[in-house]
């Protein structure tokens, strides 16, 4: 006997636990058998334990496999219809029933002694030849459809729901046991049959038989039927855990009810835990009887619940710890109230040496309780088994419980009862969250304005108070159109020297002060412009600003810092010159740009980066960056007023200088389709076919972005065809250059060398069809879904929405043009498609530009 010793309130008192007398065998085909033999009563309980619950339903999770199992696995087998079956146990007056958990599924059989092979036959026949019989199936796939609708009319039953779809955002727990109504429609009769065949093998089935019975001759039975039967593979399933909770989560939804249910949960570990049996005494005091904390407290004196009660849940994997109670609507807030409060004085002055007596004897009574059946005591063996392979895991856990101390119930609910680790939901009746709804107004941003300086430069600001953040940006009409082939490189140079120290700060102090505020200060340069950004919360907008404003305006270059800088762009272009998809883009903006500025690399060349001076960088600041041609944008956490004072202040005395690139030209267009091509130490080759494209205020515009997106997803004829189908390229798609003169828009793949050729008249063969027929309806729809809708996700964020709306005031198109691009996209139609497809891709010659392999030298040669 295990003596579980139960202390101070009777010293006398010894409370005492049968022993386990269970056998267990592991057949040859993996099948387990545990066997308890109890006479004290002439039946059994026959029960079968299979491994499997809507956890473990993979890529089907979801769908409730496991329970409609449940529901027809007794429908017919192989040799028995679901008549036969339910007679034959009958006729061994005999009960059957069965349920499915988030792990398990446990079908049983309570009957008198003489009826334990029958029971046995049946089970074993049932979980190896079920036949899921197509007509029953779809006869108990509408009577699951009346389970789910019951769910649906249940109030407690949906509050659950809600509870654990809360607390579980990865876990499996967080799904319904009986699966989503909309994934289970979508299951099949031959779905389920193949999750049956998988999941209902003898090494994932465990056989608990407790009884008037003899443990061997069970074990005889069920292995001369399992013989036939041979162990399986079991795949294994992957079953996410759930991170740890870091913050409170609420969840407040209305219902057909006329109660509240209050729910608040905890993250608390699994069944086998040290701490489990603490957690546990500690939701008996809590809520388990009248005499408990929450029903004194909050039903009985503050009159604030009709029902309250405390659960700790602890499955397999880490579970919940929890208070529910049926509360008043209006009452709700009042009860969440004080149930925190009472668990909050746990915490801090622990329970009663009383209380904790009590619930250890509570404890047993429930457990021993259980055990007063047959089915009981099965269930005990079983749950023991599955989750612990411990079958002695019930005698463990009581003598844990004895040991709970009152620092144990003190320690385990300060550990786990925190504010970060709470879920708390509630289910109302219809219309009691509409008030609430409306009082939280959700905080907007304000409209971006425009302010012009005394020196013209001009300044957008938005005011958005949803986070004290600020993003800063500072545009200016620059970039490669500024730049020769003497200077190319330059804007790029000047953008990272602007950083490296001003008249009054280095570049450590630079950094050190933005740094030191959780703040970022950038630069960079492109085609048409150069740019300075700043990010800050809005406590340090000032200091932010005043950095800003120093760089722009104090920059003395240092010579040390341009010749390190210098190093670094020069290891860039060395850099580009190993990626074949640039090497490829170079090429063919030389060839299709020649002399143009458009046919420099914004990282300049080797020589024209190491022949640039301190008096190139500084006349190179003192003509571009300058009001007149620039724009400053300042979105988030301020007021426009104020930023308008500021920047008067701080960069007032920019001079005016003004608006730059106003006579740029645009390239000679070619006047012949031409072939170049680079050979690299590389594996694979690139083929990129380039063509004369828009500039940015082209009314052909939007018709080749759409076309460009059509081109470039996985979905896309070049994709398709050239990859799916024909499998010569690794990667295909298009993309485009718009700037303030008209620039280029390329289709462009990667592929084997020794496909290139083939793979080069595909290519070339696909932009012809399209030359001659645009795009389907099909293609032209999702491309303006996806051009929209990318927009709409780049803009989310106030610094990227700042600096584009920047750059569309600086180069002329308005910095409200965002406004315009859903409407105006929308408008292209198929024919404007087709025709601006043909202008570019048909009317015109291209570039075709190649980056294979070298040659290998022969070996004779190279002696």
């Amino acid at each position: 006997m295990v003596n579980l010793k139960a202390a101070p309130m009777n010293d006398s008192a010894e409370i005492t636990f049968p022993p386990n007398t269970a056998k267990k065998w592991v057949l040859p085909d993996g099948l387990t058998l545990i066997v308890k033999e109890d006479r004290s009563a002439p039946v059994a309980s026959v029960q079968a334990w299979c491994g499997t619950g809507s956890i473990y339903e993979d890529e089907k999770l979801g769908a409730g496999l496991s329970h409609i199992l449940e529901h027809m696995l007794f429908k017919g087998t192989k040799t028995q219809k679901a008549s036969e079956i339910a007679q034959k146990i009958q006729d061994a007056g005999g009960y059957i029933n069965a349920y499915t958990s988030f792990d398990r599924t446990v079908f049983w059989i309570d009957v008198p002694k003489d009826g334990v092979q029958t029971a046995l036959a049946i089970l074993s026949d049932a979980m190896m030849n079920s036949t899921l019989p197509p007509e029953e199936y779809t006869k108990e796939q509408e009577v699951i459809r009346r389970e789910f609708a019951m769910n649906l009319d249940d109030p407690d039953r949906m509050a659950g729901l809600l509870l654990f779809a809360t607390a579980y955002q990865r876990h499996p727990y967080r799904l319904p046991v009986i699966g989503e109504m909309e994934i289970y429609n979508q299951l099949t009769q031959e779905q389920v049959m193949q999750y049956y065949k998988s999941r209902y093998v003898p090494n994932n089935l465990t056989f608990i038989v407790v009884g008037d019975v003899d443990a061997a001759k069970i074990h005889q039975q069920l292995a001369d039927y399992f013989k036939d039967y041979p162990e399986k593979s079991l795949k294994p399933v992957f079953v996410p855990e759930e991170p740890p909770q870091l913050g409170r989560r609420e969840a407040h939804e209305e219902f057909a009810t006329e109660l509240s249910r209050l729910s608040l949960a905890w993250h608390i570990p699994e069944l086998t835990h040290p701490d489990v049996a603490a957690l546990d005494l500690l939701a008996g005091m809590l809520g388990d009887g009248r005499s408990s904390r929450l029903y004194r407290h909050v039903r009985e004196q503050a009159g604030l619940a009709f029902s309250v009660s405390a659960f700790s849940y602890t499955p397999g994997d880490p579970g919940l710890f929890g208070v529910d109670a049926t509360v008043d609507p209006k009452k709700r807030d009042e009860a969440e109230k004080l149930i925190l409060q009472i668990i909050d004085e746990v915490k801090q002055a622990g329970v009663t040496a009383d209380e904790l007596m009590k619930a250890k004897k509570m404890s047993l009574s429930h457990h021993l309780g259980a055990l007063t059946t047959m089915r009981g005591q099965a269930s005990d063996l079983g749950s023991n088994w599955l989750l612990t392979r411990n079958l002695d895991f019930s005698r463990d856990y009581l003598s844990a419980v004895q040991k709970v101390t009152l620092d144990d119930i003190r320690r385990v609910a300060a550990k786990y009862l925190v504010d970060q680790n709470l879920t708390l939901t509630s289910l109302n009746p219809k219309g009691t969250l509409a008030g609430k709804e409306k009082a939280a107004k959700p905080v907007v941003a304000g409209e971006i304005q425009k302010f012009e300086l005394s020196n013209g430069l001009r300044l957008l600001v938005r005011e958005d108070p949803r986070l004290p953040l600020v993003s800063i940006s500072a545009v200016f009409r620059s970039g490669l159109l500024a730049e020769t082939p003497q200077t190319n490189g330059i804007t790029r140079l000047t953008s990272r020297v602007l950083l490296k120290g001003t008249k009054t700060r280095t570049a450590e102090q630079i950094a050190n002060q933005i740094e030191a505020i959780g703040g970022s200060i950038s630069s960079d340069a492109g085609n048409n412009s150069m740019s300075v950004s700043v990010q800050v919360m809005k406590p340090d907008f000032k200091i932010g600003a005043d950095l800003l404003a120093d760089v722009l305006l104090n920059a003395n270059f240092p010579e040390k810092a341009i010749e390190r800088e210098k190093q670094v762009q020069t290891a860039g272009i060395k850099q580009e010159d190993e990626q074949l998809t640039i090497v490829a883009r170079n090429i063919l903006r030389q060839a299709l740009f020649t002399d143009h500025p458009y046919a420099l690399r914004t990282n300049g060349s080797a020589d024209s980066v190491q022949h640039l001076t301190q008096k190139d960088l500084i006349a190179f600041r003192d003509k571009y960056l300058v009001s007149k041609n620039g724009v400053v944008s300042v979105f988030g956490n301020v007021n426009a007023g104020e930023v308008r004072q500021l920047f008067e202040q701080a960069l007032g005395k920019m001079k005016p200088g003004a608006l730059a690139l106003t006579d740029a030209k645009p390239s000679a267009p070619i006047t012949k389709t031409e072939s170049v091509e680079s050979n690299k130490e590389k594996a694979q080759g690139v083929i990129m076919v380039g063509y004369r494209g828009v500039d940015m205020f082209d009314k052909d515009r939007h018709a080749l972005e759409l076309i460009d997106e059509a081109s470039s997803d996985l979905g896309s004829r070049f994709f398709i065809r050239i990859r799916e189908n024909m499998g010569l390229a690794y990667y295909v798609g298009a993309s485009q250059m718009q700037g303030l003169v008209p620039g280029l828009f390329a289709f462009y793949l990667g592929t084997d060398p020794q496909k290139i050729e083939p793979v080069k008249t595909a290519l070339l063969d696909e932009i012809r069809k399209l030359a001659s027929e645009g795009l389907t309806e099909e293609e032209l729809t999702r491309a303006k879904r996806k051009l929209i809708g990318q927009h709409e996700i780049a803009m989310q964020s106030n610094d990227s929405f700042g600096y584009q709306c920047a750059l569309d005031e600086l180069y002329g198109l308005g910095f409200a043009y965002y406004k315009k691009l859903e409407q105006e996209v929308n408008a292209v139609t198929l024919d404007e498609v087709k025709g601006v497809a043909a202008k570019y891709f048909r009317d015109q010659p291209y570039v075709l530009a190649t980056v294979r392999p070298l040659e290998k030298t022969p070996a004779a040669e190279q002696k």
